[in-house]
């Protein structure tokens, strides 16, 4: 009988993070698998409404005249206090429909692929070699170190004064991680109140304004094949493109890096990957997981979603769904509404426990069918579904493919949890072939 859904390590990272929110969150899992499942959606003491259920958190956030991402709980009440009022409109308002328009090409698939392999190409063939060699690998510092390499080249950050050698290197993407990190901590303490005090806002509106410090000239100046290029090119001004840039420095970068090191410790820690590289081996155009009653073999009697036809893709996801960096999403309460069995007020707002409602469909499994119920729940849904998903598969699926391109099963050497940040990652995770 399973006790947990998810490994010991995993539950360890989630209460090293955050404590009282690892708790939480396992009390919202729980709930979603009592025999007598009692009403989806109640009031806590402190946070709000509060819901585990996937269905009713997809439909929050799908209705938009309901609820908000800029009201008290909403993390575009957060960015307001930060950026300025042009967030309101930008964010939720009549322009982010707009915006969302034309923005639809800038993470493609093919361009999510194109933009990981332009900056990440050599470094990732350089840490492959390491374990060919049989050396020992830190994922989870690679994986930050590749994220701030991509934040450099979408935002165009420019090489600091002084600097001698190539740009980006390794120290250098470092400290841009890092310095997305002290960003993001400035909401580590707001699941009571997005609302946030003169100091925290001061603090963070320097973190900004030092991160995107280059986007101006880059916006002038870039090619029309990097980000900013393409934003000059689709007809985004200044305020918008460094609107992006900024959310993408808070959503792409810790998410990113702990979905990364996470995603490999459960392939080593549950065996799965021993499963992902039969798959590998046999060549797999097809799902996996044992057919329907209706089947008679491997995905018989239905269709295939995205990225079942490729093992690789499939453990993605399937990481994705197990880990949900991105644990809870907020959303405040804009108009009086019913909904899961309850009536919500005005002003009030929800707390969506996305890792739970994702982690409900069961332990981590490499060849495990997409589940409905949540889909991309990780990535949120409706209007502010993640605009980079595309290019966060890619990032993930790079990674996965370097580690195991040898045919050969990893084990992990040593590692360490990170302790108090919002996103519950690995400082440190050693792997080695075995």
């Amino acid at each position: 009988m399973q006790t947990f859904p998810t490994t010991r390590h995993e539950l360890g990272l989630l209460y090293r993070a955050r404590p009282a929110m690892a708790g939480l969150l396992l009390a919202g899992t729980a709930a979603q698998s009592w025999p007598v499942k009692s009403s989806p959606i109640r009031k806590v003491p402190g946070i709000g409404w509060v819901t585990a259920d996937p269905v009713v958190a997809r439909a929050v956030l799908q209705d938009h005249r309901s609820f908000t991402i800029l009201g008290e709980g909403g993390v575009g009440d957060l960015w307001a206090q930060i950026l300025g009022d042009w967030v309101l409109d930008l964010f939720d308002g009549a322009g982010h429909h707009d915006l969302r328009s034309r923005t639809r090409e800038l993470f493609t698939e093919a361009v999510s692929r194109d933009l990981v392999h332009t900056a990440w190409g050599e470094r990732v063939a350089a840490a492959g070699e390491v374990l060919r060699s049989g050396g020992t690998l830190d994922v989870a510092h690679l994986a930050r170190v590749l994220v701030g390499r991509m934040v450099i080249g979408l935002l165009g950050i420019p090489r600091p004064a002084g600097h001698r050698g190539t740009w980006p290197d390794d120290e250098g993407a470092l400290q841009v991680f890092e310095t997305g990190e002290r960003l993001a901590t400035v909401a580590l303490n707001t699941a009571g109140s997005t609302t946030l005090t003169p100091d925290q806002v001061a603090t963070a509106q320097g973190i900004v304004a030092e991160l995107t410090a280059g986007i101006p000239d880059g916006w002038r100046n870039a090619p029309p094949d990097t980000l900013l290029g393409r934003c000059r090119e689709l007809g985004l001004g200044l305020t918008e493109t460094s609107g992006l840039a900024s959310l993408l420095m808070v959503a792409g970068t810790e998410t990113a890096a702990s979905a990364m090191g996470r995603t490999t410790a459960l392939l080593i820690d549950t065996g799965e990957q021993h499963r992902m590289l039969a798959a590998m081996r046999a060549g797999a155009t097809v799902p996996l997981a044992e057919a329907g009653s209706e089947g008679t073999g491997p995905g018989a009697g239905r269709l295939l979603n995205p990225g079942e036809g490729d093992p690789v893709e499939n453990v993605v996801r399937e990481g994705l769904r197990v880990t949900s960096p991105a644990s809870v999403i907020g959303r405040g309460v804009a108009a009086d509404v019913e909904i899961g069995g309850a009536r919500l007020r005005a002003g009030e707002r929800i707390m969506l426990l996305v890792w739970s409602a994702n982690a409900a469909a069961g332990p981590f499994r490499a060849d495990r069918p997409y589940v409905r119920e949540s889909r991309q729940l990780w990535f949120g849904a409706g209007r502010h579904l993640c605009l980079g998903a595309a290019l966060a598969r890619a990032e993930i699926g790079t990674l996965l493919r370097m580690l195991w391109s040898e045919d050969r099963p990893l084990r992990v050497v040593r590692r360490r949890a990170a302790h108090g940040v919002l996103i519950p990652a690995w400082s440190e995770l050693h792997v080695s072939q075995t």
